[in-house]
């Protein structure tokens, strides 16, 4: 069965090049389109996609608006946001990470990298363009690092695993990295996700820069 997804950017053109990019996919059908953040809630509501691949910059609601309605904390059943960004809107994407999604993608990432966004985030194993880890992450860390630890303290291997995720490495990566099987390093991201009391990656990545867990040199 084909990955449903909802396309949101207030651009037709773009809107129309990303359909086309992910229709072209034997896995992926795009079931709607809107045009703004209101549109975008809506539709997502009522036809409960399996992704929402949301515009930071829309009208009536943004990007941010958009992903914590449909995402955010205490939402009962949240679906699943992946937002497309350019660099010069990093506090945007900042606030949407806050607020729940499972994924980022440049516009101009190409359809390779589009389409694996939408697949990773089906399968709850969010992809974060490397390039927006870093440089995103870096400049926003707070300068009060390593003050905020976990109720439950991390283990030497998951510290490990927690600073592979904020350099961007997937689970496969990770693995290669640290010699140990694709499960394992599943069952510890489960586990540093019920530590931390985090929802996804998106969030491991963010905590370990704003504690000082990764060197940001």
């Amino acid at each position: 069965m084909s990955i449903r997804v909802l396309l949101a950017d207030d651009q037709a053109l773009v809107r129309s090049g990303l359909r086309m990019i992910l229709d072209a996919q034997p896995d992926i059908a795009v079931v709607a389109e809107a045009a703004d953040g209101v549109e975008a809630i809506e539709a997502a509501r009522r036809l409960r996609p399996d992704v929402c691949l949301v515009d930071v910059r829309m009208p009536r609601l943004d990007g941010i608006e958009v992903t914590r309605a449909l995402a955010g904390p205490g939402v009962p059943e949240p679906l699943k946001v992946v937002v497309v960004t350019t660099f010069d809107l990093d506090e945007y994407v900042y606030g949407a990470l806050r607020g729940g999604a499972v994924g980022f993608v440049l516009k101009d990432a190409g359809p390779v990298l589009l389409a694996e966004a939408v697949r990773a985030a089906h399968r709850g194993d969010a992809l974060v363009s490397p390039s927006i880890t870093l440089r995103l992450l870096q400049r926003l860390a707070p300068a009060a690092r390593g003050t905020d630890r976990p109720g439950r303290p991390l283990s030497d291997r998951e510290r490990e695993v927690v600073r592979a995720i904020a350099r961007g490495r997937t689970n496969r990566e990770v693995a290669a990295e640290l010699f140990i099987s694709l499960s394992t390093v599943k069952s510890h991201v489960s586990g540093i996700q019920t530590k931390l009391g985090l929802r996804n990656r998106v969030e491991i990545a963010a905590w370990a820069w704003e504690h000082g867990h990764v060197d940001p040199s």
